[in-house]
């Protein structure tokens, strides 16, 4: 969630908000929810993916190893991702974690505001991938709590 901006997520082309984004990494993982797709399906998917991510987005197309949680899953299944690259044109590239914190605070779009999107984003590993803990994730979140009283402080007291 580090260094691609996205304006659907953000005020604005010149203020977009951060979004969780994959950078090729060979040694990475990435946890994280797998769609699969079937019949006429693919083609819509792809025509409309292929388009926002790969010819607009600076995004790069790569087959993976994509490992199911089920327990049913015997055997990884090749997965398409789109990669980040730096000629993607909205590249913000790095920055600390309190400054991606005050830029998701500022930032909401048609998709919402940006606070939102990292609060599900933190829940959504706590709850669906309990066994990863994403020190980044959590310390932007972490950042943005500690950040949000001073910009929107209370009427009332939380806690009395």
């Amino acid at each position: 969630m580090v260094e691609v901006g996205a304006s659907d997520v953000g005020l604005q082309k010149s203020t977009p908000g951060r979004v969780a984004t994959l950078q090729e990494d060979y040694n990475g993982c990435t946890w994280g929810v797998g769609y699969e797709l079937h019949g006429l399906q693919i083609a819509a998917v792809l025509k409309y993916l292929n388009i926002r991510e790969a010819v607009l987005g600076g995004y790069d197309t790569k087959l993976v190893k994509f490992y199911p949680q089920e327990e049913e899953a015997d055997e990884p299944v090749l997965a398409l991702v789109y990669i980040a690259t730096p000629q993607n044109p909205s590249y913000l590239g790095p920055a600390s974690e309190e400054d991606i914190a005050a830029q998701i605070i500022v930032s909401s779009g048609r998709a919402g505001h940006n606070i939102e999107y990292l609060l599900r984003l933190a829940d959504f590993m706590r709850y669906r991938c309990p066994q990863v803990e994403d020190e980044h994730l959590f310390s932007i979140e972490e950042a943005l709590i500690s950040i949000l009283p001073c910009i929107y402080p209370a009427e009332e007291p939380l806690v009395q």
